[in-house]
Parts: C-alpha cells; structure tokens; sequence
C-alpha cells in the first residue's frame, strides 16, 4: 500500500513521517483491498493547544474512508485516526462479505 504524507503550514521531519506511514501501514491487515492511503497534517495558527490537524483518506475499491482529528500532537492524532480507521474497515469488510453473500 502506497503511503501519501503531506504537511501544511510546516516541515513534517523524517521521524514523523515514517511514524505516520508505519501506522498507517498497519490498516492492510484490516482490509486486503486498499489502494492507497493519503495524510494531511496541518497545523493551524490558533492559540488553541489542539491545533493540530490529522487527516487520513484511505482509498478501497468503490469508496473511500476519511477520518479527521484535532489534537495537541500529530502522533495522539494519527492514532485516533487508525483506531477509528479500524472499525470503520472492519465495517467496509463485513457489508462486502454480506453483500456477497446474499
């Protein structure tokens, strides 16, 4: 699975990245279809201390999935995401099967 990391508004450093793409990765045990998956990180310039802008897209055949978190770090928010990301696969997964089934 091809990994897409961008950051907005700042220099996401190779730790980061490779953090993000590591966790990311972990979705294809999840679901054996996904195309690719695309990271936003952005950081907006509030005073807030959640300013941090985690967006994932994952692309599988027929639809794609978008999870988008704001948090103080990217990495609490990467995580959310693919927890949420989880569910939501396994979700994809069974209406497939269920579908095929029927």
């Amino acid at each position: 699975m091809k990994v897409f990391v961008q950051s907005v508004n700042f220099n996401a450093d190779k730790e980061l990245v490779r953090f993000v793409e590591d966790k990311v990765e972990t979705l294809i045990k999840f679901h054996d279809k996904i195309v690719d998956a695309e990271v936003f990180l952005k950081v907006q310039k509030t005073s807030d201390k959640e300013n941090k802008i985690t967006e994932v897209k994952i692309n599988i055949p027929g639809n794609e999935l978008i999870v988008k978190r704001e948090t103080k770090t990217f990495e609490e928010g990467i995580n959310s995401a693919v927890d949420n990301l989880k569910r939501q696969l396994k979700r994809s997964k069974e209406k497939l099967r269920n579908s095929l089934i029927s």
